[in-house]
């Protein structure tokens, strides 16, 4: 009996020892068989989608469903030749529930990508793999972006990752071109749906998104079009502002030139976004057509759209008023049919221009050469009678300024060269110095508040000059001629010796002799009687949009955009040009300054020399005398010839400004 119970017992142990290693082996088997099976085709046989619906636990405890992966979608996608495991790492077994590695980190397509293209770098691979170095650049885009920000509602989670936008199972950026892209980009909108179920559905029933889902109109704007796509930021940023607006001008690319014409275009240019961009006017997701009476700008709801800006409260501009309902803010000089008063304007303004230029342009280069060609020749300046003056008349001066004259000039020169760096920049938005005068400012804001106080200061000035010209007349009454030497109203003189100057510019007569006013003058200072009609005028106008608009038809504003940019670069250009070489820059007058508007006299060799006439007159009606002073003292002549270099190289800084403006540069 103990026999059979040991025999019993043995064969026992052995069959327990046989089961554990049997046991073993199946473990070990089967631990391998799972480890030979973590590839895709193994994945494939539970995650296809065709065995129902698979559910894993949430962060939240909650059921989540995971999205079937289409082989066929995958097999195209960039990450077909890729495993699923490079990806899952944590998942270390094909069992379900798979067991999941506790030291692994959850997939993170951002810095995988970044991993890979620092690895590319590292190989010099690059120029193999730029969509790689897109990819790492469209990552650091998001990060910055408003989607990688905490979601307020739950801080642990982002706004939106990858995967809420891109399904990395099928993701494929189709080639530019193609039906596949075209459709790729027409899918944008449901993606961002998704989140954002209000502004797609104000999308979907706006002309956008009507073009494309009931036109098929495939190259309709969607939300990546005017939001971009990695480098989202809150729509209420200033930056995002400025974005949306250019992104605009991608597709409707004349009616964002002829807004950056507008001053609310200048000022957008410029950077800053407190005028009216296209979405103010326009709207945003839900556009509609202007003729649709849904839309911002139908014409019975375009005053309470110009309202939502000019609403006349604190710090908000004055309220519009109906007579804005007829300013063109896409106004272009291409286009009789439609703006005939912007093209008229347009081109009365350019043959002004190009007269002008032409002319004077002409007349300083001819009398540049006559007088360069007489210095190298060594003639000297006709002999001038002067026996039956007293000796000591030659070393006096000839006064031609009083102090106010001079004072007005001083004045009038810093107005008007404020106005044109401050114009200017607004005139020529898209230049570096145009943006660099802006920040020197702080804001077009201040720079407006400026230029309004220069524009002030040059009326003023010009004001004051009318009224002590007409006291002048008054009291003189008697002997003041009009067509008088003195007088600045132009005579038959004036055509004579204009007529003169061009022979003498040719060799073909003499050197005519000038009065007290030559004719250059006298252009010069009737062109401000004509600038300030013109300059002035438009200036107050636009100033006071809300005043004019309540006599005026809203279509003036857009003459006076025309009229006064226009007018202020013929009168900057013509200043800094003309003006400089017949005061400072020819043969005669070199080398610069002439200061005789900071002294106010002139020597008696310079007086006979450039106004002859006036001198000759002067000596013979022994008249002379009454207009002779002392020399100005040294420091006096000295501080006078820094002021007029100071002010001669600001206004050749301006010139060069307006021509980088010009020609495109920045």
């Amino acid at each position: 009996m103990k026999r059979i119970n040991k025999f019993a017992a043995w064969v026992l142990a052995v069959s327990v020892c046989l089961g554990a290693t049997f046991s073993t082996s199946l473990a070990t088997a089967a631990d391998g068989k799972a480890a030979a099976k973590l590839d895709n085709a193994s994945c494939q046989t539970c995650h296809d989608g065709k065995k129902g619906k698979l559910e894993v636990k949430a962060d939240d405890d909650e059921k989540r469903a995971l999205l079937p992966v289409k082989q066929d979608k995958f097999d195209k996608s960039v990450h077909a030749k890729m495993e699923c495991v490079a990806c899952h790492t944590e998942i270390t077994d094909s069992v379900t529930p798979h067991q999941i590695a506790p030291e692994a980190k959850k997939a993170e397509c951002a810095q995988c990508h970044l991993d890979l293209w620092e690895t590319a770098k590292k190989e010099n691979k690059t120029k193999e793999k730029p969509r790689l170095g897109i990819v790492a650049e469209n990552v650091a885009a998001y990060k910055k972006s408003f989607h990688a920000q905490k979601d307020k509602d739950d801080p642990s989670k982002l706004m939106a990752i990858c995967s809420d936008c891109h399904n990395v199972h099928s993701f494929d950026v189709p080639l530019r071109g193609t039906e596949e892209r075209k459709e790729w980009h027409a899918a944008v909108p449901d993606i961002c749906g998704k989140c954002h179920e209000d502004h797609l559905e104000d999308w979907t029933g706006s002309i956008h998104g009507k073009e494309i889902t009931e036109k098929n109109n495939l190259k309709s704007a969607v939300c990546s079009d005017c939001h971009t796509t990695h480098d989202i930021i809150g729509s209420s940023s200033d930056t995002a502002k400025l974005a949306i607006t250019a992104s605009c001008g991608d597709c409707h690319k004349k009616e964002l030139a002829s807004y950056k014409a507008s001053y609310h275009g200048q000022v957008n240019t410029l950077g800053y976004a407190y005028t009216a961009k296209c979405f103010d006017c326009h709207g945003s997701h839900a556009m509609q057509p202007s003729k649709d009476p849904e839309s911002k700008m139908h014409e019975k709801n375009r005053l309470k759209t110009c309202q939502n800006c000019h609403s006349g409260k604190e710090g908000k501009p004055p309220l519009a008023t109906p007579g804005f309902l007829s300013f063109s803010p896409h106004g272009t000089a291409d286009n009789f049919e439609k703006y005939p008063e912007i093209w008229l304007t347009t081109k009365a303004m350019i043959a002004l221009l190009v007269g002008v230029f032409a002319f004077f342009w002409l007349h300083s280069g001819l009398w540049w050469y006559r007088e360069f060609a007489d210095r190298q020749q060594g003639k000297s300046v006709p002999h001038v009678m002067t026996d039956k003056l007293p000796p000591e008349f030659a070393t006096k001066h000839v006064k031609r300024f009083g102090p106010m004259w001079r004072l007005a000039h001083l004045l009038f020169a810093l107005s008007v060269m404020t106005l044109v760096l401050t114009g200017m920049a607004a005139f020529f938005p898209e230049t570096n110095w145009a943006k660099a005068v802006m920040t020197a400012f702080g804001t077009p804001r201040i720079a407006g508040e400026v230029h309004r106080l220069a524009a002030y200061t040059m009326l003023g000035i010009f004001a004051i000059h009318l009224v002590a010209v007409s006291i002048t007349i008054v009291r003189k009454w008697k002997d003041f001629r009009f067509f008088g030497p003195d007088s600045f109203v132009p005579n038959w003189k004036d055509m004579h010796d204009m007529i003169g100057m061009f022979k003498w510019f040719v060799g073909k007569g003499p050197r005519p002799a000038i009065e007290r006013w030559s004719y250059w003058e006298k252009f010069d200072y009737w062109a401000v009687f004509w600038g300030m009609a013109i300059i002035g005028g438009s200036g107050m106008m636009l100033a006071f949009p809300h005043v004019v608009a309540k006599f005026l038809p809203g279509w003036v504003f857009n003459v006076a955009m025309v009229v006064h940019g226009e007018e202020a670069v013929l009168a900057a250009v013509f200043l800094f040009t003309v003006h400089f070489f017949n005061n400072h820059f020819r043969p005669d007058k070199l080398p610069p300054p002439d200061v005789v508007m900071f002294t106010g006299t002139q020597s008696m060799a310079e007086f006979r020399h450039e106004h002859r006439a006036q001198y000759d007159r002067l000596v013979e009606t022994g008249q002379l005398e009454k207009y002779l002073v002392d020399a100005p003292s040294t420091p006096f002549t000295l501080a006078s010839k820094i002021l007029g270099l100071v002010l001669i190289a600001f206004g050749l800084a301006l010139l060069v400004l307006i021509i980088i403006g010009f020609s495109g540069g920045h």
